[in-house]
């Protein structure tokens, strides 16, 4: 059975790959001047976002239960940054689709646009660290498997 753990595992790589993928077509649309980079970021961006949502809840749910003993600091953490992230993909996406329903393209709207992305990018990274912690150093969802040595081998 899928516990809520496992379906935050599932689910939080889509949002970080297609925030990172909508990253580095806006880099390229940013020096290439493509207009299919630029829709790709956009598009990338607004999927990430909603992404996003749902890997904050599943998470939520993931982290029920822990409020006490040696987890609770580092799932704090964690929990911080992932609401960080998801607060910063929204307003950078709701700051892209202002832009790009008005047509409202001026300078300092492209400048604040990818610096709100970098801003995000770097939450998105600093999250994923943190969750990787949790997981790798701190052994959080992690169910050992030990063998059963009262049931009878195949050399026997």
């Amino acid at each position: 059975m899928i516990s809520a753990t496992h379906l935050h595992a599932m689910m939080i790589h889509f949002p970080i790959a297609l925030l990172m993928a909508g990253f580095l077509s806006e880099v390229i649309a940013l020096f290439s001047k493509k207009e299919f980079f630029k829709s790709a970021a956009f598009y990338l961006l607004l999927l990430g976002a909603l992404g996003a949502i749902a890997a904050y809840l599943s998470g939520s749910y993931a982290g029920e239960g822990i409020e006490d003993g040696p987890l609770k600091v580092p799932m704090e953490l964690h929990e911080d940054a992932a609401l960080f992230t998801l607060w910063l993909s929204i307003i950078t996406a709701v700051f892209r689709m202002v832009i790009y329903f008005f047509n409202y393209h001026k300078i300092w709207t492209k400048w604040a646009g990818i610096l709100l992305f970098t801003t995000l990018i770097g939450s998105v990274s600093y999250t994923g660290y943190l969750g990787g912690q949790l997981v790798y150093a701190h052994g959080a969802g992690v169910e050992l498997a030990l063998p059963d040595f009262n049931s009878p081998t195949e050399e026997e």
